[in-house]
């Protein structure tokens, strides 16, 4: 998002009509705020893109009420009764056996049966990637899926991707392989850079250090720079995140979602004690008023909330995970995000160099199957 939403994409998808209109699935029981925060947000969407229309998922008795306040909605939303909702507390396994009554159950369904382009839900990270997997299925190629965010970065673009985020705490060295090849068509097609620059994420640049599996993912990733059309750096440390010497960081989901989250808290901290020191006294108040025009354009530079969405990489459809405490503002920028996703031809691009890296790597093995 080069500022909030504008840095996707251009296509069709087989959820688009003639009149381009983009369906998206919204799961609306799931956040921190509940389901007010989601209506509002579906309000600012829907205002912001003139395409979207949503189906929203939840207790209808609930949600009703709440869309009837907002003009904006007015045919342009449905509501598709849930009985219940998944909690964060729910297990990811007890969800897929018995969750087929919750609203993040039926916001998937509504994307596998063609009704929408593509789902956003602010609910429980495990379950939605659980009950994704089970609806969706992965693409050809991946053993785990992996969840993209986008990272402030001093780069021409505005932006880094990084990936896995929190999807799985575990990856082998074919998972962080694929993850630069889903990470690098992602940015590609959000950014237009031909040849995106891919660093693996370690406690050093040097080649010697990390764990076994990081060195042979090392040399993977760099064996397949024709395939996936980037540039492989090499190692990059957690400073290089927000740099300009690389364009997608791989990492495991572990690793990653500390990352993330460590970079939101410091950024809220920032934004606090640039607000403490601007009220400390009239000189300082008389400065943040000139400098406003200046305060703002970080404020929003840096806002959690303005590229709020992480992206569900390797399923057979497009899945937006939206943080479980977005207000109206993040959770709009969700619906955006996903609403420019579906236009997109990306998954296809996706699909085609995962089987060929796949099958790359598995013929390179002692043991693989040549053929």
């Amino acid at each position: 998002m080069a500022s909030e939403q504008e840095h996707l994409h251009a296509g069709q998808s087989s959820a688009t009509s003639s009149t381009d209109r983009l369906v998206i699935s919204v799961d609306a029981m799931g956040g921190d705020r509940g389901p007010a925060a989601v209506v509002s947000g579906c309000a600012l969407s829907v205002q912001a893109d003139p395409r979207v229309d949503i189906i929203l998922h939840g207790d209808k008795a609930a949600l009703e009420p709440l869309v009837a306040r907002e003009p904006a909605l007015a045919g342009r939303l449905s509501v598709v009764h849930a009985d219940r909702a998944v909690t964060m507390d729910d297990k990811p396994s007890h969800v897929m056996r018995h969750g087929k009554d919750t609203s993040m159950w039926s916001a998937i369904t509504a994307l596998k049966s063609g009704e929408a382009s593509a789902a956003v839900s602010c609910g429980n990270t495990g379950a939605l990637m659980a009950v994704s997997m089970l609806q969706l299925r992965r693409m050809e190629g991946v053993n785990r899926p992996a969840i993209a965010c986008l990272w402030p970065a001093r780069g021409r673009h505005g932006f880094n991707t990084m990936l896995d985020v929190g999807a799985d705490i575990k990856a082998e060295a074919v998972d962080l392989l694929a993850y630069a090849i889903m990470g690098v068509t992602y940015f590609r097609n959000g950014f237009g850079e031909p040849r995106p620059r891919v660093g693996l994420l370690n406690v050093g640049t040097e080649e010697h250090k990390g764990r076994a599996e990081i060195k042979v993912a090392h040399e993977l990733i760099g064996r397949h720079q024709e395939t996936g059309r980037y540039e492989y750096v090499g190692f990059v440390e957690g400073s290089d995140i927000p740099s300009d010497r690389v364009d997608v960081i791989v990492t495991d989901g572990f690793t990653g979602n500390i990352a993330l989250k460590t970079g939101e808290g410091t950024a809220k901290l920032v934004g606090d004690f640039l607000r403490e020191s601007f009220k400390s006294g009239p000189l300082a108040m008389l400065g943040a008023l000139l400098a406003r025009g200046a305060l703002k354009r970080l404020s929003a530079r840096i806002d959690p909330r303005r590229v709020n969405g992480g992206v569900f990489l390797g399923l057979n459809g497009t899945v937006v995970k939206s943080h479980g405490s977005a207000d109206a503002t993040g959770i709009a920028a969700a619906i955006g995000l996903a609403a420019k996703l579906a236009q997109s031809g990306y998954r296809g691009r996706m699909a085609e160099r995962l089987v060929i890296a796949a099958q790359s790597s598995q013929a390179a093995e002692p043991n693989g199957d040549t053929a």
